[in-house]
């Protein structure tokens, strides 16, 4: 049976904007209240899309917490809480927790490519020490690790382990966890490429970078497959394709900065060792964003 807490729906990771180098937190409560007005069912607070990589802890916990007060209850705010060692993660956990996030998602440990029993252990201990819902993450373009459809099977038995954001990819792979472990936790597609065809096979979600940008039409696909409207969520994937493509054509989330900078919600602002999209590619999005009628 399914568990009690899942995530599911169109969430957004959410860029961090940041002015004059520092985090913008009147930018940040806009683009919280943005995202909700156009649909989103729940949004992710410092993934990899928030720099999480460049933010030091102090800022980490207080753009969470800002994420929460202007969430205001109205979609979970999922914190990332991941670390690659297991007593980073675990503080990071408690004080999401105490941010008051209402999930954690936790990305496997990066550059030590622990074995698939360290990652079981590093995800057990961290399930052992929180009652919030933790979203597994599964990247492995990005970690040098990779979460085996194995393990996954392992971690699903878990209590608290609700979902995993599957970006490898590969949609064999993500076929497989539906068929193994989707009765049990949500399989929510990790690139929004992906996110069409693993609904297509049982997928119940995504956690998207286009939304961003397009909040709205990401979110009417995943309402569109709900309301078994194929025809229509095939639509918005084909539309969203050349975004997507370009919110990834230079390191991520540049792009995603350039094209919410065009819309006037935050400045282009990333941090080194990441660097502004080029004025090519900003020209590209603009004549996309005019053809999606976002601009």
């Amino acid at each position: 049976m399914p568990k009690l807490a899942t995530f599911e729906g169109c969430l957004t990771a959410l860029v961090t904007p940041f002015r004059d180098g520092a985090v913008d937190f009147e930018a940040l409560g806009k683009l919280v209240d943005w995202q909700i007005e156009q649909g989103v069912d729940g949004i992710v607070s410092v993934g990899t899309t928030g720099e999480s990589a460049t933010l030091d802890v102090d800022e980490h916990v207080a753009v969470i917490a800002a994420m929460v007060k202007a969430a205001k209850g109205r979609v979970p705010v999922i914190a990332g809480a991941g670390g690659n060692a297991t007593t980073e993660a675990l503080a990071l956990t408690k004080a999401s927790e105490q941010a008051g996030a209402n999930g954690l998602l936790h990305v496997t440990p990066y550059y030590n490519r622990p074995n698939q029993e360290g990652l079981y252990r590093h995800f057990e201990a961290i399930a052992k020490s929180t009652k919030l819902p933790i979203i597994l993450y599964n990247v492995p373009t990005r970690t040098a690790c990779d979460l085996l459809t194995e393990t996954v099977v392992r971690l699903a038995e878990l209590d608290n382990v609700v979902a995993i954001k599957d970006a490898t990819g590969n949609l064999v792979r993500g076929s497989d966890l539906v068929a193994k472990v989707g009765d049990r936790i949500s399989i929510l597609s990790g690139d929004d490429g992906t996110a069409f065809p693993l609904y297509a096979v049982g997928a119940r979600g995504v956690i998207s970078v286009v939304s961003n940008v397009a909040p709205r039409a990401m979110s009417d696909m995943w309402d569109a497959v709900k309301d078994g409207d194929w025809t229509r969520a095939r639509k918005r994937h084909h539309e969203l394709r050349v975004l997507n493509q370009m919110l990834f054509a230079e390191p991520s989330p540049a792009p995603t900065k350039a094209a919410l900078a065009l819309l006037g919600r935050c400045t282009p602002d990333v941090r080194l060792p990441l660097v502004a999209a080029t004025p090519g590619l900003v020209e590209q999005l603009r004549a996309e964003l005019k053809i999606l009628a976002l601009l």
